[in-house]
């Protein structure tokens, strides 16, 4: 959204004019595993928000499951990359629409240049995935952002000397100021779009304010051009967070804004398990609409006025709002589906 150049991955833009994406990465290995399952999971994801998906490929006997999903995805497919550069070329020739490579772990410079001409050959894009971890040797001294970045700019300049332009890069650390310097400082000195992530974050918790904080403030500065939050834990949580800090940050429009109070002594309306029961569903709604779920009369009507549909409760009885007025009032047992059937309404209605 921010970069002037653009990468095209299966015709999604990245960069340019084209909105902040948000993106995973599918957390098991294709050996074996059920296509078909994996491309439902997929379709889950993608109505969560996520606009592309990454598979680690790491062995030939990932080819068939990984061929079938390039093939029938919904999403553009990512594959990412070590040490191999004939496994660079493997995916590609499945059906890969983008790889994410390390050129410093590829081995000899033939070695990526094999690869960028497959790339071009398939009309596929190149992530240059540089973090701290696996840097050249410092020989002049810098910093470890310095590092970074000059390691990036010096690899896009061997990706331009052979022609190769459809790039995206990330320069990534577990160290939040590390990351912030090294975007920050790239984005200073090249247009090309950047893939915004803490790595190695962590759990739930304390990856979705590492990289709120990190990312958060970076997309503030007009720098980033697709996400992925790396989670310890569910890519569904990786979605929701990343969509979580665009939708924040105003970036992303489409999608329910959740509101719910955190309970306290007065509360009268199981807000936490009614929550928890509809949370899931919300999420894969592409309405661009507030729900509010609240646990009490105090706070709820107040907080209804402002939300397009809300919840409070006292015992079984269960208290709708649309647009601040009091809608219907239902059973604990139909709420979740007069719930929805409210929201429903109010997006035909639009």
């Amino acid at each position: 959204m921010f970069s002037k150049k653009s990468a095209f991955v299966r015709g999604l833009e990245i960069g340019g004019k084209a909105p902040v994406r948000v993106q995973t990465m599918y957390d098991s290995t294709l050996v074996n595993s059920d296509a078909s399952a994996i491309l439902r999971y997929i379709s889950k994801l993608a109505s969560m928000g996520c606009e592309l998906m990454r598979f680690s490929f790491v062995s030939p006997e990932d080819v068939p499951v990984f061929t079938r999903i390039c093939k029938a995805s919904p999403l553009p497919i990512v594959a990412d990359i070590h040490f191999d550069y004939k496994m660079a070329i493997l995916a590609l020739e499945c059906g890969a629409d983008k790889i994410r490579i390390n050129p410093g772990n590829i081995g000899a410079k033939w070695k990526t240049l094999e690869v960028l001409k497959a790339a071009k050959d398939h009309n596929a894009a190149i992530r240059i995935g540089l973090n701290t971890g696996s840097l050249p040797e410092n020989t002049k001294g810098l910093s470890k952002s310095d590092l970074m970045v000059e390691t990036a700019l010096e690899y896009l300049n061997d990706f331009e000397s052979a022609a190769f332009y459809n790039t995206v890069v990330s320069l990534k650390s577990s160290t939040l100021d590390i990351t912030y310097d090294s975007y920050k400082k790239f984005a200073s000195l090249s247009d090309y779009p950047l893939h915004l992530g803490v790595t190695e974050a962590g759990s739930t918790l304390t990856s979705a304010i590492r990289s709120t904080w990190t990312l958060g403030n970076l997309l503030k500065e007009n720098i980033g051009d697709t996400i992925r939050i790396s989670i310890t834990g569910s890519l569904e949580n990786e979605v929701q967070a990343g969509v979580e800090i665009l939708r924040t940050l105003g970036l992303r429009k489409t999608g329910v804004r959740i509101v719910s109070c955190p309970r306290c002594g007065r509360h009268s309306f199981d807000s936490q398990g009614f929550l928890a029961e509809v949370e899931p569903e919300l999420l894969s709604l592409s309405s661009d609409i507030t729900v509010a779920i609240m646990g009490c009369q105090v706070n709820g009507p107040g907080e209804a006025k402002g939300a397009d549909v809300a919840v409070t409760g006292i015992g079984n009885k269960v208290f709708l709002y649309k647009k601040g007025e009091l809608y219907k009032q239902v059973n604990r047992d139909n709420a979740k589906d007069e719930l929805f059937s409210c929201i429903k309404e109010l997006s035909d209605n639009e």
